[in-house]
């Protein structure tokens, strides 16, 4: 991992460009004394538009003690395409103008081959992430594509928490894989959300294995998460992430 550049943002927070192999992502830690827990930041794709939400949401990580990180999405941003992904795109915007209902192929294609690029890079970061001298486990996960997430959570031993967005569509083979997880989950649904098959996302809450589950479920569309689930993430984090 190189460390490319640093800037000082509000409240002390130091804000760094990395790369991490072939990706580039940020790296947000807060000021003070001590290593501070890590929570991967997850996104849509396309680092630089999403920059500043997810500079949003680290700045209110960074005031109950974390650090977070962001990294470009494989397929993104200049990054190579997968293989057969951009046809699944079209044919999933095609399907919605047209008011069809979304093959369970097309979500497969779609959603399958990023999820299996982009947990490796995931995991890789965090290794050599948490071998910065400033920055601790356990970890946890927060928001992007939730497939992501629910591999994320359901194979790798260092995360103790995560926070999953509702809202992206759910291969069959994930729903399984939801099973597996059993690390504390808060899952975020926006009631309104245009592209959300609300149906799907109750499902993947019911299949997740966790003990200690839980919904909230907000009115608004895709991106309007309320700023106060930024204090429920927290609580999560602060319960799970400082043994």
């Amino acid at each position: 991992m190189k460390i490319l550049s640093d800037s000082r943002i509000d409240d002390g927070v130091l804000e760094h460009d990395i790369a991490v192999g072939e990706a580039p992502g940020i790296l947000w830690t807060p000021p003070g004394p001590g290593p501070a827990p890590l929570i991967l930041l997850g996104h849509p794709g396309g680092l630089n538009g999403m920059t500043p939400r997810l500079r949003t949401r680290a700045l209110d990580a960074a005031r109950a003690g974390f650090a977070s990180a962001a990294i470009e999405l494989p397929g993104s941003n200049g990054r190579p395409p997968l293989p057969g992904v951009d046809q699944a795109r079209h044919d999933l915007q095609r399907a919605i103008r047209a008011g069809e209902p979304v093959s369970d192929d097309v979500v497969d294609r779609l959603i399958l081959p990023l999820a299996d690029a982009a947990v490796p890079e995931w995991r890789a970061a965090l290794d050599e992430l948490l071998a910065l001298p400033g920055l601790t486990g356990p970890v946890g996960i927060a928001g992007g594509v939730v497939s992501i997430g629910v591999r994320m959570a359901a194979e790798d031993p260092r995360v103790a928490a995560a926070v999953l967005f509702a809202g992206s569509f759910v291969p069959g083979r994930i729903l399984a894989e939801a099973r597996a997880v059993t690390v504390p989950v808060l899952m975020l649904l926006q009631r309104d959300d245009e592209h959300n098959d609300r149906r799907a996302a109750l499902d993947l809450f019911d299949a997740l294995g966790s003990a200690e589950k839980t919904l909230h479920a907000n009115t608004g569309g895709h991106t309007g998460v309320p700023r106060f689930e930024g204090e429920s993430t927290n609580r999560l984090f602060t319960r799970h992430l400082r043994r």
